[in-house]
């Protein structure tokens, strides 16, 4: 599903279990990314894929990327990988107008 920033963030805050995934490439995440990210890079298949097998499928996943186009297709992924609660960040963090860590 995908979310603008402020229903993302305000979703994010209310559930028990969120993780966030910022499946960017690894030079982009050191450049900046939202706190608590973490990083699962959407452009490594193999290991992209390995990371969400290890998933929990009850949890609930926030994805973002730089635009909002990779996190959409990783939000598809986990769909099929049995994960309702996934929801993507429209505009990703190129519009992000929260805190970033670099």
């Amino acid at each position: 599903m995908d979310l603008s920033q402020d229903k993302w963030t305000e979703n994010q805050k209310l559930e028990s279990v969120s993780i966030i995934l910022d499946v960017r490439t690894p030079e982009e995440f050191i450049e900046g990314h939202i706190p608590n990210a973490e990083l699962i890079d959407i452009r490594s298949p193999q290991e992209f894929m390995n990371k969400v097998n290890d998933l929990e499928v009850s949890n609930s996943y926030y994805i973002y990327c730089r635009s909002g186009a990779r996190s959409a297709q990783a939000c598809q992924i986990l769909k099929q990988k049995g994960i309702v609660n996934c929801y993507n960040l429209l505009g990703g963090i190129m519009e992000w107008k929260g805190e970033i860590i670099s």
